[in-house]
């Protein structure tokens, strides 16, 4: 175990043995900034003033050797060798509102959704206390590094479950996709600051790409359980290539309530009853201007995410409304 100072002078916290700065500063109540926390953000940089860490992936995308030579490190990779003074600017809009716990769980089981998409349910031991919206780190037997992925469930049901999408050639969905119940995996979580907001009186719009729906499907369910649809107007648009790739709100294994209105953009060959086009122009066109009169939530891959972002700031969407971690 080591002891991590920082540099400002506010208390210091310890960092377990497999443990990384990032993950034991959010465990200990330090708001350290982080979005993706698998290295391809940098949002979690942190200046190393005095002794010797190790990253967990050399390859990191979000680090470079001007980092290195500037001392900086990425606190999602970063492993102290012993006890380390470090530096950065702590913000409360970070601090975990559930500690996130390292622990195994185990599958219970799977369900397919679309042709490549699968719900899993996991059981770990210890309280299932995250927000909707939020992901949990997986570590999948025989495959290197976490991988993070978002939560389609609530909590308080005693499982934690997962709506993800098998990418071709991809290390951990494909582990993931074979893995059979019973199967055992490493598991940290919850995080993410880009949860439910539920005192936010606005009308909701989701949009999700891809895995991207998981947390998305969250949120809906969050919105019905808090009774928000009672006194304002949910949106949920869900952007994909074809038909092939098209999810029902209502089939999913648990359905989400009919008073919220679904919207599915079609890049390619879009049928009658569905909007032809990209996920961020399909609700530029249905909004436009009034796009910024909503409290926006959105995940989906790294492109569909940069557009989404840019429609919004071109429609006058202020950053505060708008709530997504940076997967890339």
């Amino acid at each position: 175990m080591a002891k991590i100072s920082i540099d400002s002078g506010v208390a210091d916290f310890e960092c377990t043995d497999g443990d990384t700065i990032l993950r034991a500063a959010l465990r200990s109540g330090h708001g350290m900034p982080y979005s993706c926390n698998v290295g391809s953000c940098g949002n979690c940089k942190f200046v190393l003033v005095d002794g010797e860490v190790g990253h967990l992936r050399s390859d990191a995308p979000a680090w470079s050797e001007r980092d290195m030579k500037r001392k900086k490190w990425l606190g999602c990779q970063a492993r102290p060798k012993g006890d380390c003074t470090i530096k950065f600017r702590a913000d409360p809009e970070y601090l975990p509102p559930h500690q996130p716990i390292r622990r195994r769980a185990r599958l219970t089981q799977s369900q397919s959704i679309t042709h490549d998409i699968r719900e899993f349910r996991f059981e770990a031991d210890g309280p299932d206390d995250f927000r909707p919206g939020q992901y949990a780190l997986l570590e999948i037997p025989g495959v290197e590094g976490a991988r993070a992925y978002s939560m389609c469930n609530l909590p308080g049901e005693g499982h934690w479950s997962f709506q993800i999408k098998k990418v071709p050639g991809g290390a951990a969905t494909e582990a993931l996709f074979d893995l059979e119940p019973g199967s055992e995996i490493g598991f940290d979580g919850p995080y993410s600051t880009a949860y439910l907001r539920e005192d936010i009186p606005r009308d909701i719009i989701l949009m999700a790409g891809g895995s991207g729906l998981s947390p998305m499907v969250s949120i809906a369910r969050g919105i019905e359980a808090a009774g928000l649809l009672e006194d304002r107007k949910v949106h949920f648009f869900y952007g994909c290539r074809s038909k092939e790739d098209l999810i029902a709100l209502a089939e999913l294994p648990t359905p989400l309530s009919d008073k919220i209105t679904f919207y599915a953009a079609l890049s390619e060959n879009a049928e009658a009853g569905h909007r032809q086009g990209f996920l961020h122009d399909v609700a530029a066109n249905e909004f436009g201007e009034h796009l910024k009169d909503h409290e926006i939530y959105f995940a989906g891959p790294a492109v569909m995410a940069a557009a989404v972002q840019k429609t919004a700031y071109d429609l006058g969407v202020p950053m505060s409304q708008l709530h997504f971690d940076e997967f890339y």
